[in-house]
C-alpha cells in the first residue's frame, strides 16, 4: 500500500512565505509524476503545480512566480515552496502521485493566509 503524508501547512500573513513536503512510502516501484492540488470551501479542487520523473514543471496561472515545486534527491519527496503569500491562497494543499500508473492522495494540509 502506499502511503503520501503531508507537512507544513499552517497560519501566515500575507505576504509570507510557507513550504509544504510531501513524502510517498510503501510499495512504490516507479513514480511518474507528483503534484498539489488545493481545494477552498464550496470549490473544486485544482492544479496548483507539477513535476514530472524527468523534472518538467507545470503551475496555475495563479501561482506562476510565487510557487516553486521540486523534489527530494530521494524522489519520493516532493515540496511546494510558497512565497508571497495571498488571502485568497487558502485552502487545504493536498499531495497527489502517479505510482505504477494508479493515482494516490494526501490527507490534506490547510494553509490560512490572513490579511
Amino acid at each position: 500500500q502506499v502511503q503520501l503524508v503531508e507537512s507544513g501547512g499552517g497560519l501566515v500573513q500575507a505576504g509570507g512565505s510557507l513550504r509544504l513536503s510531501c513524502a510517498a512510502s510503501g510499495s512504490i516501484l516507479d513514480i511518474s509524476a507528483m503534484g498539489w492540488y488545493r481545494q477552498a470551501p464550496g470549490k473544486q479542487r485544482d492544479l496548483v503545480a507539477g513535476i514530472t520523473s524527468g523534472a518538467s514543471t507545470n503551475y496555475a496561472d495563479s501561482v506562476k512566480g510565487r510557487f516553486t515545486i521540486s523534489r527530494g534527491t530521494a524522489k519520493n519527496t516532493v515540496y511546494l515552496q510558497m512565497n508571497s503569500l495571498k488571502p485568497e491562497d487558502t485552502a487545504v494543499y493536498y499531495c497527489r502521485a502517479e505510482i505504477s500508473r494508479r493515482s494516490y492522495w494526501g490527507q490534506g494540509t490547510q494553509v490560512t493566509v490572513s490579511s
